[in-house]
């Protein structure tokens, strides 16, 4: 049971309307950045332009800031996958699932299968010392974390949403900065 227990999931956690540009199947997911940042411009069609200029346009940066392009393209192969608690594949993930994934396929480390076990192995950081790659957790109301995403840039991460799936946020969005507890890098 523990190891199902590393993700919020409750429905709806997050509200439908503060999502944009979202699809939740996998063939949109090619097609469209999906985000839920306040500050992203609707839609962001990676058709359109490169994946990197896609992705930079949606963080706020010009391209060659992005430090990893294979965590981008592996972010965009996962694109609006969605939440299945306990799911590890392309049929639906949790977050911890996702980021003990991208840690082993893209930086080659192992973190623990739980989010709370992720954050208690990370050397802490507080929030403006944040880099592409480091980990933010968060706790929805029970006391322990529950929750963990991936830094990327400008407030910006990549998580598993309970509604939307695979899908950037917004740290200082007001429903998550209210929860952030911790972040830090894997060691």
């Amino acid at each position: 049971m523990l190891l199902l227990s590393g993700c919020l999931t409750r429905k709806n956690a997050l509200p439908s309307d503060r999502v944009v540009g979202s699809k939740s199947h996998r063939k949109a997911a090619k097609e469209t950045i999906i985000t839920d940042a306040s500050s992203a411009p609707k839609g962001v069609r990676k058709a359109d332009r490169g994946l990197l200029a896609g992705y930079a346009e949606v963080l706020g940066v010009r391209a060659n800031e992005l430090d990893n392009p294979t965590l981008y393209a592996y972010i965009d192969d996962w694109m609006g996958v969605p939440h299945r608690s306990g799911g590890t594949d392309h049929r639906g993930l949790d977050c911890s699932a996702f980021v003990g994934l991208v840690m082993r396929d893209v930086y080659g480390k192992s973190v623990p299968r739980v989010s709370k076990e992720m954050a208690e192995q990370v050397k802490r950081k507080y929030e403006r010392q944040l880099q592409e790659g480091d980990l933010v957790f968060f706790s929805f109301g029970r006391g322990s974390i529950d929750h963990v995403g991936i830094y990327l840039h400008n407030n910006k991460f990549v998580h598993v949403s309970t509604s939307k799936g695979v899908i950037i946020s917004d740290l200082h969005d007001t429903w998550y900065y209210r929860y952030f507890t911790r972040a830090g890098t894997v060691r």
